[in-house]
Parts: C-alpha cells; sequence; structure tokens
C-alpha cells in the first residue's frame, strides 16, 4: 500500500491513492521537513518531473506518509529517499492545517506535521534527480524576502508556512 496516504473521506481516516486525493482535494497527512544550519535553510527546488508544482522551491523535504506509517518515520524516510540526508534527528515542531490550489486542478489540502533538524554546512546531500532538481542553503530571512519578491518562483505550502506559521516552526529564530 505504498502508493497509498492516509486521507479523511466521510470523516473516517482511509487509505486513499495519491493523485486521487489531490484530484479530489481530499483532507491528507503530509509530513514537511526544514533542515536548518543556524538560521539558514536547506530548501529543495521540486524536479521538473513532478506531477504538481515541477521546478518551484520549498522547504528541505516535504511528502506524505504510507498508511500507517508513523509521521517521524516518514520525515526521515523521506530526508534519505529525497536527498540522500542520514544521521539526522528532526523534532516534531507543529501540527498545521491549509489548503492551497497546486494547479491543473489539483489541490493540496493537508495536515502537515512539521519537524526541524539541526545540521552544518557539511551536511552531505545528494538529491535524487527524479525528486529534486537542486538544493541551496539560504538564511530564513533572506527566503522570506525572496518568497515575499518571488511568490511565483515557491510552492503554495512554503509561502503558507512562512507567512502564517513561522513562530510555530522557528520559534526562537524569528526576529521581532
Amino acid at each position: 500500500m505504498t502508493d497509498m496516504i492516509p486521507a479523511w473521506v466521510n470523516g473516517t481516516l482511509t487509505p486513499v491513492e495519491k493523485l486521487e486525493v489531490h484530484q479530489r482535494g481530499l483532507k491528507h497527512k503530509a509530513v514537511s521537513v526544514f533542515v536548518m544550519d543556524g538560521e539558514r535553510v536547506l530548501i529543495q527546488q521540486r524536479a521538473l518531473t513532478k506531477y504538481h508544482t515541477p521546478g518551484l522551491w520549498a522547504n528541505t523535504c516535504c511528502t506524505h506518509p504510507y498508511w500507517a506509517e508513523a509521521s517521524a518515520d516518514c520525515a526521515l524516510r523521506r530526508l534519505d529517499q529525497e536527498l540522500g540526508i542520514t544521521g539526522l534527528f528532526p523534532s516534531h515542531r507543529d501540527r498545521v492545517e491549509y489548503r492551497a490550489d497546486v494547479g491543473n486542478g489539483l489541490t493540496e489540502h493537508e495536515v502537515v506535521d512539521i519537524f526541524v533538524a539541526e545540521a552544518t554546512p557539511t551536511l552531505n546531500v545528494t538529491p535524487n534527480p527524479d525528486e529534486v532538481a537542486d538544493t541551496r542553503w539560504v538564511d530564513l530571512y533572506d527566503l522570506a524576502a525572496e518568497v515575499a519578491r518571488w511568490p511565483d518562483r515557491f510552492t503554495p505550502w512554503l509561502r503558507i508556512y512562512l507567512d502564517k506559521h513561522k513562530d510555530r516552526i522557528f520559534g526562537a529564530l524569528v526576529r521581532a
């Protein structure tokens, strides 16, 4: 059931195929990870072959857990599968819900467990080209300014995280 993700259908959590979830705009579980080095965050540009939001910049890792997979396990699995990152210990920061149009008649309506992991710029990052076109480290505040200036270069969820949930995700890093 690896292509099935947890989604709510008629108020009941049930496994549903991932593309169908997005076509129907069903509320579903998701995981987002931010790998940080102090105030710098590792972001990824989504592969051009992704079925939604190809080529847009996103947080370090964003995905959906398999049916019955714990969010923390999913975070570790996808850091490795998408970016070749191992040996980090992401901590759960919060759970947020959002709904966003992601183009081509698809909708993300996610209940997201958000994790943050501390790393150093020497972290070994080996992007999987089927998932990630590029990566870069960027200061969190420079990223917020980029998103404000060029929002169409970034995924809807990253824009939402930075606009509505920055203090909940980054806590003490948020400048007054």
